[in-house]
């Protein structure tokens, strides 16, 4: 037992695609995933920071980095399905935490293995930390299906993310940075020629008219 194992599943990452049967114009990996949502909530920490927040970095890094390593054992399945019920979103997290557990025991080193099991769990909880990566994969997300509206995309499941995207970050718009994001770059994403911009600004303004009525 050792660590390979674990550095060589680090490659298998760029070998899970995201958002699987959809056509795309852009493919997007789970490790290029990974890396993006930790430079976003690098950028949202630091915008806590600067409004008196104080962020405990090492956590924001280690749960940014590996929130997405146990789809190394169940692969990507799209926001839409995944979040279809509490219910199936259980079933789901049960597999991750057993499957996660296992490898730890059979291919993480002892002396390692608590270290591992804490770091690869679900990172999106309720410390400020867990709300900023909530947030970031979010963002993401909402940019990789923008990017495919943008192009013209026929398949309405972009769509769908955006919009499932952007409630969710809505959802935290009581952190200073959501409410950054919102106000300051939300509006340089649309504000650019692009197929369906139309479209897009709508649905953005209704669900952002429905969640200030909420």
């Amino acid at each position: 037992m050792g660590m390979h194992q674990y550095i060589k599943s680090l490659s298998d990452l760029e070998n899970i695609f995201r958002c699987p049967g959809k056509f795309k114009y852009e493919d997007h990996s789970v490790a290029a995933h990974s890396f993006k949502v930790t430079q976003i909530a690098q950028f949202l920490g630091t915008v806590e920071e600067q409004a008196g927040n104080e962020i405990n970095w090492r956590s924001l890094y280690e749960k940014a980095l590996n929130h997405d390593y146990t789809e190394l054992f169940i692969g990507d399945i799209k926001t839409p399905v995944k979040y279809a019920t509490p219910e199936l979103r259980g079933m789901l997290a049960d597999v991750e935490d057993s499957m996660t557990e296992n490898f730890v025991k059979k291919e993480i080193p002892k002396e390692f293995q608590d270290v591992y099991s804490e770091r690869l769990k679900e990172g999106k909880d309720e410390t400020l930390e867990g709300q900023i990566l909530s947030v970031s994969d979010k963002i993401d997300l909402l940019y990789e299906s923008f990017g495919e509206i943008q192009k013209g995309n026929p398949e309405h499941v972009f769509t769908e993310i955006y919009e499932e995207s952007l409630k969710t970050i809505l959802e935290f718009r009581h952190l200073t940075s959501a409410h950054y994001f919102l106000k300051e770059v939300l509006p340089d994403l649309l504000s650019g020629n692009f197929t369906n911009q139309d479209q897009l600004q709508k649905i953005t303004q209704r669900i952002m008219n429905d969640s200030l009525s909420d």
